[in-house]
This record gives C-alpha cells, sequence and structure tokens, in this order.
C-alpha cells in the first residue's frame, strides 16, 4: 500500500461519514465503503442458520387424553391426506408443498413460495 492511494486509505479508516458530510470526494468513496460494508453484513446472515420445519398438522388434546396416549396409539390430525403442507422458517411460514420419498427419507416438493413481500408483512 502507498501512501499515496487515497482509496486504500479510506477503505482502513475506523469512521466513514455519513451521506451529506464531509467532502463531495469523500462521498462517492463513502458509497463505496458503504457496498463493501452491506456485502459483509450480507456475509454474515447468509450463515445464520435458520431452523426448517414442516408441519404435518394439529390438533388438541384434553390433558386426560393426552396422559392415555401410549404406544401404538392413534392422533387424529387437522389435515387431509394428500393435502399441502407448511414449511416454516423459525416458525413463520415460508412455502406450502407436497411430501416426498427421497432415498428412504421423507422431504418435500415446495408447490408454492411466499413471496419476500408478503413474509414482510406477516412479521407486523
Amino acid at each position: 500500500m502507498t501512501m499515496g492511494d487515497p482509496n486504500k486509505m479510506k477503505s482502513s479508516a475506523p469512521y466513514a461519514p455519513k451521506s451529506g458530510q464531509g467532502s463531495p470526494g469523500a462521498q462517492s468513496s463513502g458509497s463505496a465503503d458503504k457496498s463493501v460494508s452491506q456485502k459483509s453484513n450480507m456475509d454474515f446472515i447468509l450463515d445464520i442458520p435458520l431452523e426448517i420445519s414442516v408441519e404435518l398438522g394439529r390438533t388438541t388434546l384434553m390433558i386426560n387424553d393426552l396422559l392415555k396416549l401410549g404406544q401404538g396409539s392413534v392422533v387424529e390430525l387437522s389435515k387431509i391426506a394428500g393435502e399441502t403442507l407448511e414449511v416454516l422458517a423459525n416458525q413463520r411460514l415460508i412455502a406450502r408443498g407436497e411430501v416426498v420419498v427421497i432415498n428412504e427419507k421423507y422431504g418435500i416438493r415446495l408447490t408454492e413460495i411466499i413471496s419476500p413481500m408478503e413474509r414482510i408483512e406477516r412479521l407486523r
């Protein structure tokens, strides 16, 4: 790194001025720094693990009935056989799909993806 290279010197600075601050030349460099910072933040977010679950169905049981359950008991669920299942990421609906078997394991073929805008609306 040479001392006369202003871009390399600014990228190592601990403080980047906000837009509207500093000289006009610093603003264009600040937007480049912001872009690098946003990419770094996105890389960090992309490595966060999420719990993905598929809900087969639901039911309500009285505590008395719950205590009577034993091996071989059958619990009837709210979904009809063949109905699409909900795919949840951290308990938030992100998609729906159908059950498939892959190498003797269950999987889900996605038939509907919830749009990012709809997912954001559901957070409110």
